[in-house]
């Protein structure tokens, strides 16, 4: 598969993003993702992305683990091997085990879920198939989290599923591994 739009360079993206790009790369241990390098190229709208991303995910109020089981189950229904393997990396920081990556594609009603996480992604599923929730998804969720939270959560599902897209459609490929080991 060839992207339809090549990442940019220095000259298409300004220093912030080429830097930005760069470093995101040393903490996921790929090469300087193309997404970020892509979407870069519209400065002024990546920017004001990564501002909205960020305040979702790392910089949300729900658990980390919690964020890329969502994000990862999104990934996984959407079909999105960009977004499910840069989070599979990611996740692996957060608590994600092997077996848990394994577990999303059997879905919330695989057995070792908690039943917070089992709510979650329920919830995820049903935004997937209908783009709303039904009343028993609904309740499930408001068992484990206050409304706000619930706010949260619908936005970081509903961001991952726009990302599925964009990068769906711009045909861009994982960022190859570079191989560095954390010290």
């Amino acid at each position: 598969m060839t992207p339809r739009v090549r990442p940019g360079r220095l000259a298409d993206t300004g220093l912030f993003t080429w830097l930005f790009a760069r470093a995101a790369g040393r903490v996921a241990r790929t090469a300087p993702p193309s997404l970020f390098l892509t979407l870069g190229r519209r400065p002024r709208l990546f920017h004001t992305w990564l501002l909205f991303a960020g305040s979702l995910m790392p910089g949300g109020s729900l658990p980390r683990r919690e964020c890329e089981l969502v994000i990862l189950r999104v990934a996984h229904l959407r079909d999105c091997r960009y977004e499910f393997e840069h989070h599979v990396r990611l996740g692996r920081r957060a608590g994600v085990r092997s077996a848990d990556v394994e577990r999303l594609a059997a879905g919330p009603d695989a057995p070792g879920w908690t039943p917070r996480e089992a709510a979650l992604l329920t919830a995820v599923d049903r935004l997937q198939e209908g783009r709303d929730l039904d009343d028993a998804a609904w309740a499930a969720l408001r068992r484990h989290l206050t409304e706000p939270e619930c706010v949260e959560f619908l936005m970081l599902a509903g961001h991952y599923d726009m990302l599925a897209t964009v990068i769906t459609a711009l045909r861009l490929v994982p960022d190859a591994p570079t191989g560095r080991r954390r010290p």
